[in-house]
């Protein structure tokens, strides 16, 4: 059986689900490449009691195939940030293993997804979410989607990408250009946060403002509020102004 088995935003967040299924698996793999954890594997380690391999993107994208032929053998895990079915990359993973007819089971856990809830915001009235890459000079996509969750007075989570491996990050300093270079006025209202779900710090203000902090703690995202927000929206957001 394939284990894909969900370990959070920190170690904190990992389930009694997770552990009880890691003791039935012979090799544990955590994929190393979709997030930064604020935990050591060391520190993983030590909750589960067993060895970790660690794989890069291309273990898990280029090489499913190698997992889905351990699996049809013994049990084995896949260790994935967050919540497992955040990424595409996962569910294709399950198809593969439906097709050969190897048995799956998902562990579900926190992620990003939900913790973006802790800036006050409904997850209701969240529209299309976002991500802005590295080499984002051309990117037209996320502000397209920003102005179609606006039309329907939906928030807009931007993702900000990332190279934990490499050390390397997309800021909120970068987005916030990114945002003025395509039009957005220096007045706009704004989310930034950082750390979110493990060492969590949001602040909200108009571009002006926030681009005069340096953010320097990761993982970071932010958010484009709903022009029309419910009274308890903004009244929480009120105590984020910076």
């Amino acid at each position: 059986m394939l284990y894909l088995i969900s370990i959070g935003l920190s170690k904190n967040n990992i389930s009694i689900g997770a552990i009880e299924s890691i003791k039935v698996c012979t090799k544990i793999y955590l994929e190393n490449y979709t997030n930064l954890y604020p935990n050591s594997i060391e520190e993983i380690e030590s909750i589960f009691k067993k060895k970790i391999i660690v794989l890069q993107r291309e273990g898990v994208e280029n090489n499913s195939s190698m997992l889905i032929e351990e699996a049809k053998k013994t049990n084995i895990a896949l260790l994935v940030y967050g919540d497992v079915l955040t990424a595409t990359t996962h569910i294709s993973l399950l198809l593969e293993a439906k097709k050969k007819n190897v048995e799956t089971k998902v562990i579900h856990g926190s992620s990003i997804l939900t913790a973006v809830a802790e800036c006050g915001l409904s997850l209701y009235n969240f529209g299309k979410v976002s991500s802005l890459p590295f080499g984002n000079e051309n990117v037209i996509s996320v502000i397209e989607n920003i102005k179609l969750n606006r039309k329907s007075n939906l928030h807009s989570l931007i993702l900000l990408d990332l190279d934990p491996v490499n050390e390397i990050f997309v800021s909120i300093n970068d987005a916030l250009f990114y945002l003025e270079k395509n039009g957005f006025k220096e007045k706009e209202k704004i989310i930034v946060c950082c750390q979110l779900g493990f060492n969590s710090d949001i602040q909200c203000g108009d571009i002006k403002k926030l681009k005069k902090i340096k953010f320097d703690k990761f993982p970071q995202c932010i958010i484009i509020p709903a022009k029309k927000l419910h009274f308890v929206e903004e009244e929480y957001l009120n105590n984020l102004k910076v």
